[in-house]
């Protein structure tokens, strides 16, 4: 049918009226709801946002509809003027996830944008960039990457930036010179690299500059002498280099000046001592060296800290130091300091903390230590470590005249001569006291027994000096003693007192090298927590006492070259934490067992003995045969008796030539394990759980249950989370274990391995060992929580982007690279899965779950003689194919794992998901796709939120995020090669994960 033909006069008068309703609709409405318009950009760029959060839902969130204005939504802050735009969105600490979403850019009246304190990830929107009116952008203390957009140059506004402690990476972009308001700039705790861009030389009114944490490198920029408003100044714990420029002492704002943990070389500035207002000075942990000036602080009247330790300073310390009357942290500890220490310091009312350690100094007099009499007017000070100086004469009077409050004192590793006074008031006074440290002088006499009178006391250091005389009951009526008494290398005499025993907290006892006598006493089995036991090198005499079969978590017993008799115990065959027993040069007789430590010859020694027979082959011992018959060949058997003593003896000889040597070369893994590691004890450890609520149970495996605690930090006097790891002893291997773990991390430290913060090896209230191992929390769990999600749980969704995957991939590489090339010895983790892959809340992982770990031997590709002397288990589907055939662990048996892991991480499917059988594994499910059909194998969530993301910003770049998962796929593949030799090493990894972030980006 032809259309009809309309003249045009009347379609141009029919566009005319449809025109006027139109407007006559517009006028009308604005005049029922003005600025609409704005409303509803402003509506929808907020429910944008929420769109792209985790759980919107939930928590604060949940109000946020068309029930109610959005003016009145909880974070969202409204003009006056303008009522219906929103001019700040303040949502710190709200407990969000998600993405930042690219609409925020569209609230175009925002001047305050604060989203720190959450869970977001992914980059930073560059749309943000539009936000010309931004005062205020807090988006710290969450996980975003990525790099800080140029786009930043749009905030000619802003006054505040803080992106601090994310993961943010690249260079700060130059346009950070554009901010000419900017007044606060917070960028530390990143992973930000390269130079200080000068361009920052150009906000001229930043007044707060910290940028401590990162990567940066390169000389500090002379041009920041331009910030003249500069108050904080943070550059500490980065890569700098060169020397500290000379002009920065004309910032004459400044207060906190912190250059710390750098690698700047060469002196101070003198022009540093002059800016006044100066609150903190810290340079420590860098190479400078040179002398500090007369007069350094004698014009820094607001000083509190100084720290200027582990550099090379030397002369002499400032007298000047008495103007800044209000410092209360004070360290010049590890340098080369000589002369004495000023008097003035005494002057420093304030004074809590004075760490001047490791230098060569000395007392004016050394018969009366004027700097301990002066220190008396320090009424708060809590810390004081003259160690390892040159302080000689006799130990002050005027000692009694310290702050009551003095918890720490420290005078070890000096020349300290004569006695220690008995004088209750010089001593005793000193009631608050936690930590007293006289070791390796030359103190003579008596222990007075005084000390019985700080009854705060935890640990007490005596050794290596020349106390004679019996060792005081009273020092063992201090039932607070629970860390270390050390009385080793004296001349003290007579009997143990039997007053040990009131000791119940005490960890470790060290009295060896004295001309201790008597018996060991019984009482020291009452001593349940007991774990180093150390009483070689005295005259003690008997037998061993059965108590000791209390002590359940001793780790070290050492009762060598003393007069002990009689057989040896089998109970301490049963003490399940025993690593080390020196028995040696004693008069012991008998049978020696042949379990428990009596099962390692490493871990015994009990030559000079020789009465002993039978134990493991290793020992070397003759058999404990029957007796001889006394008739009947007695000339026979003589010869042939004295032949195979001598033979033994020479072999005897041999044997404990070599294994003294070689004992010599290595430490007890126990006692090296403890080191650097503050000791816990089990009441501790309940305290921090909650008695092992259920409320605090993370987990629990096979070895052991994970709980989350709460740890006193009493020098931050804070709290951490921690992460308590029980072992279920009752488990056949759980033992094993614990000290394979042990073994594996007592020496290894990286950021991408769960770290250690101390073991507890005693007995629970009921008596039982008890064993555990305390980590750092890790507040977003396990990656398998997050592949995995447990449905049945009433948790938020949570899930990964292709960025997020491919950084933990990065991060168990490094940690697999640390392990086997890089860490102290060679180790082969054993158990690499997603369930060990442990995230921060930073999203950073941390391998962890070390119960299976091997030391590979030094020469050797694999782990014949781990130190674990576990079999093999591993995790059916992750363990390499050559493990089922008996094969040792190798290095190539932990990529196959990693090879596995990537896999599960780009598929979504665990190795043994049911879609699997015995013909079908993991591997061949995406071998057989991978070239035709890889869409088919990609983690349905991935694939999806990579096309709904990517593929409207441009085919191209959906495309290079597909090429990405295809290469990642092609990675695990080749990992989990069959043959171990094809499989690439850990540094190969690393080489093409960062190739395939380069292509994704």
């Amino acid at each position: 049918m032809r259309r009809q033909s309309v003249p045009d006069n009347f379609l141009m008068a029919e566009a005319v009226t449809l025109l006027c309703f139109s407007l006559l609709f517009f006028c009308s409405h604005a005049l029922v709801s003005p600025g609409s318009s704005n409303s509803t950009i402003d509506e929808l760029a907020l429910l944008a946002f929420k769109s792209m959060l985790s759980s919107p839902s939930n928590g604060l969130l949940a109000s946020w509809n068309t029930s109610s204005h959005y003016c009145s939504w909880p974070g969202v802050v409204c003009s006056r003027r303008q009522p219906e735009r929103v001019v700040s969105l303040l949502m710190g600490s709200f407990n969000l996830s998600g993405r930042i979403s690219p609409s925020l850019g569209n609230l175009s009246f925002v001047k305050k944008l604060d989203l720190h304190g959450n869970r977001f990830v992914g980059q930073i929107p560059p749309e943000l960039g539009q936000l010309r009116r931004l005062q205020v952008l807090n988006l710290s203390t969450n996980t975003l990457h990525g790099s800080i957009p140029a786009a930043m140059g749009g905030w000619t506004n802003l006054t505040t930036l803080d992106l601090s402690n994310n993961l943010l990476q690249g260079e700060i972009p130059n346009e950070v010179g554009t901010l000419k308001n900017l007044v606060d700039l917070r960028l530390h705790k990143n992973d930000l690299s390269g130079k200080i861009p000068l361009s920052l030389t150009d906000s001229l009114s930043i007044e707060y500059l910290s940028l401590r944490d990162n990567r940066l490198s390169g000389e500090i920029p002379v041009a920041l002498v331009n910030l003249t408003s500069l108050r904080h100044l943070d550059l500490a714990n980065n890569l700098l280099s060169g020397a500290i420029p000379s002009a920065l002492g004309r910032l004459s704002s400044l207060s906190v000046f912190n250059l710390g943990y750098n690698n700047l070389t060469g002196l101070i500035p003198t022009s540093l001592w002059n800016i006044s207002s100066l609150t903190a000075f810290a340079v420590q942990q860098n190479m400078l060296s040179g002398a500090i000036p007369s007069f350094a602080f004698s014009a820094l009247p607001h000083l509190q800290t100084i720290a200027m330790d582990d550099n090379e300073f030397h002369g002499y310390i400032p007298t000047s130091l008495a103007n800044a009357s209000d410092v209360s942290f004070f360290q010049l500890s590890y340098n080369r300091f000589s002369g004495i220490v000023p008097l003035e310091v005494g002057r420093l009312r304030k004074l809590n903390w004075l760490q001047i350690s490791n230098n060569l100094l000395q007392a004016k007099e050394p018969e009366d230590w004027e700097l301990v009499s002066a220190l008396k007017n320090c009424s708060r000070l809590k810390l004081l470590d003259l160690g390892a100086n040159k302080f000689k004469g006799l130990l002050p009077d005027s000692l009694s005249n310290l702050s009551n409050s003095l918890t720490f004192l420290s005078i070890s590793v000096n020349e300290i001569s004569g006695s220690i006074p008995e004088d209750i008031v010089t001593i005793g006074n000193l009631t608050k006291m936690n930590y007293l440290d006289f070791d390796s002088n030359t103190f003579s006499g008596r222990i007075p027994s005084t000390l019985g009178n700080m009854t705060n006391l935890l640990a007490l250091g005596l050794s290596d000096n020349n106390f004679a005389g019996r060792i005081p009951i009273e020092i063992f009526n201090i039932q607070t003693l629970s860390g270390i008494l050390e009385l080793s290398n004296n001349n003290l005499e007579g009997p143990i007192p039997l007053e040990i025993g009131n000791l119940k907290n005490l960890v470790e006892f060290r009295a060896y090298s004295n001309k201790l006598s008597g018996e060991i006493p019984t009482t020291i089995g009452e001593c349940l927590l007991l774990q180093n036991l150390y009483l070689q090198n005295n005259m003690l005499t008997g037998a061993i006492p059965s108590s000791l079969s209390q002590l359940k978590g001793l780790e070290n017993l050492d009762l060598s070259s003393n007069n002990l008799s009689g057989q040896i115990p089998e109970f301490l065959g049963n003490i399940s934490m025993l690593y080390y027993l020196n028995l040696s040069f004693n008069s012991f007789v008998g049978e020696v067992p042949s379990f428990g430590v009596f099962a390692n010859a490493s871990g015994v020694s009990i030559e000079g003995n020789g009465k002993l027979c039978g134990g493991i082959p290793d020992l070397h011992l003759d058999p404990c045969s029957l007796k001889l018959p006394k008739k009947n060949h007695k000339l026979l058997v003589v010869p042939i008796v004295s032949s195979l003593v001598a033979t033994m003896a020479i072999l005897l000889s041999l044997y404990m030539l070599l294994t003294r040597r070689k004992r010599s070369k290595t430490k007890n893994p126990s006692e090296t394990f403890i080191q650097g590691h503050p000791l816990i004890s089990y009441n501790e450890l309940v305290r921090a759980t909650d008695g092992f609520s259920d409320a605090n149970l993370l987990g629990s495996g096979s070895f052991g249950s994970v709980y989350k605690g709460e740890l006193d930090d009493q020098a931050a006097q804070s709290t951490n989370l921690v992460a308590v790891k029980v072992l279920k002893l009752h488990t056949p291997g759980a033992l094993k274990s614990f000290i394979a773990e042990c073994e594996a991390l007592r020496n290894m430290r990286h950021r991408n391995l769960v770290k250690i913060v101390t073991a507890c090896a005693s007995i629970d209230a009921r008596g039982n060992d008890f064993k555990a191992i305390v980590y750092d929390f890790m507040p977003n769990g396990s990656l398998d929580g997050w592949l995995h999600p447990d449905t049945n749980e009433q948790t938020e969704e949570r899930s990964l982007d292709l960025m997020e995957r491919v950084s933990i991939l990065l991060d168990v590489a490094y940690a697999l690279q640390y392990l086997h090339c890089d860490g102290p010895a060679p180790v082969v983790h054993c158990d690499l899965k997603s369930s060990n892959v442990l995230l921060d809340a930073n999203m950073v992982a941390h391998v962890g779950d070390f119960g299976l770990a091997k030391i590979i031997v030094e020469g050797s590709s694999s782990a014949q003689q781990s130190t674990s002397s576990l079999g093999f288990r591993g995790t059916i589907g992750y363990a390499a194919p050559e493990y089922g055939a008996g094969n040792v662990a190798s290095t190539n048996g932990d990529i196959y794992s990693y090879g596995i892991l990537v896999l599960e991480m780009v598929t979504g499917k665990r190795p043994t998901d049911s879609i699997f059988t015995q013909r079908t594994s993991l591997r061949e499910y995406v071998a057989q796709a991978v070239h035709n059909r890889t869409s088919d194998v990609i983690d349905t969530r991935l694939y999806l939120r990579q096309n709904d993301e990517l593929h409207d910003a441009g085919d191209a770049l959906f495309e290079r995020n597909i090429d990405g998962l295809i290469s990642l796929l092609r990675l695990g593949l080749s990992c989990s090669e069959e043959v171990p030799s094809s499989r690439m090493p850990a540094e190969d990894i690393i080489k093409e994960l960062l190739a395939i972030k380069e292509v994704i980006l």
